[in-house]
């Protein structure tokens, strides 16, 4: 079997795959395989309803992601793969974490939640249920940045439905079983983010029984956009044996 490692890229809300298709390129020299899915609601998939469920999310993404991977990987050894996840995206991943620690074939090897706090403390405040206005104004809060395409109206009245679903999928997700999983975890976000603090951050330390890392990038909530050469550079030197020099990120002491 080859050492490489499959790396599932789960999106935030209202994002597609296509968020993650340039980070391929960057992360095939680091022996990372990007693997992005794809939620219904947008993009190839935008005919479809999108889900308002994590766990019925994620129990979808996790048949998608064997059928991806071709299957069990009997004979061949187990595929080794990493889930990364940011915002909704870290809820989703950690979902999918607890199905494949039971999957046969499948060797779990780190999980990466980005801009997340714990998955049983939801924020404090939040957007579902808001009219469109203060919806997308709560949400532009959130994620410190507006989307050009939600000043369009006709592409406004596209990605509404979808966003207001992902948003109330991640702030109506509470975990029905919160035993430790055997797997390392790495918690990411932006040293500016004023929507996860390190304390929350921190509290993913109680998701894992084997090994915790807390990790800090420039930027605020939505760090990813421009760092993913340096985010791509920790996620390898995390799952190597052999350490990848990082010069921009801060390891926390949690």
């Amino acid at each position: 079997m080859s050492d490489r490692t499959t790396l599932v890229c789960l999106p935030f809300a209202g994002a597609g795959a296509s968020f993650y298709r340039p980070w391929q390129r960057q992360a095939e020299p680091l022996g990372l395989d990007v693997l992005p899915l794809q939620l219904p609601g947008r993009e190839r998939r935008i005919d479809e309803e999108p889900y308002r469920d994590a766990t019925v999310a994620a129990g979808a993404l996790h048949a998608e992601l064997l059928a991806a991977l071709g299957g069990p990987g009997e004979g061949r050894g187990a595929h080794r793969v990493a889930l990364f996840g940011h915002s909704l995206g870290a809820v989703l991943a950690y979902e999918l974490a607890r199905r494949l620690v039971a999957t046969p074939g499948v060797r779990l090897v780190g999980l990466f939640a980005s801009g997340s706090p714990h998955p049983a403390e939801p924020r404090s405040r939040q957007a579902t249920g808001l009219d469109d206005d203060a919806f997308l104004a709560r949400v532009n809060e959130f994620a410190g940045y507006t989307h050009e395409a939600l000043q369009d109206p006709e592409m406004r009245e596209l990605i509404l439905p979808t966003l207001r679903a992902d948003v109330e999928m991640h702030e109506s997700y509470r975990p029905a079983d919160e035993t430790a999983l055997p797997v390392p975890v790495t918690a990411l976000r932006g040293s500016a983010d004023t929507l996860v603090t390190r304390d929350e951050l921190a509290a993913w330390a109680r998701t894992t029984d084997v090994a915790f890392r807390a990790v800090e990038l420039d930027g605020g909530h939505m760090y990813l956009t421009e760092s993913a050469p340096e985010l791509l550079r920790i996620v390898a030197e995390h799952l190597s044996p052999n350490p990848i020099p990082s010069r921009v990120a801060e390891e926390l002491c949690v």
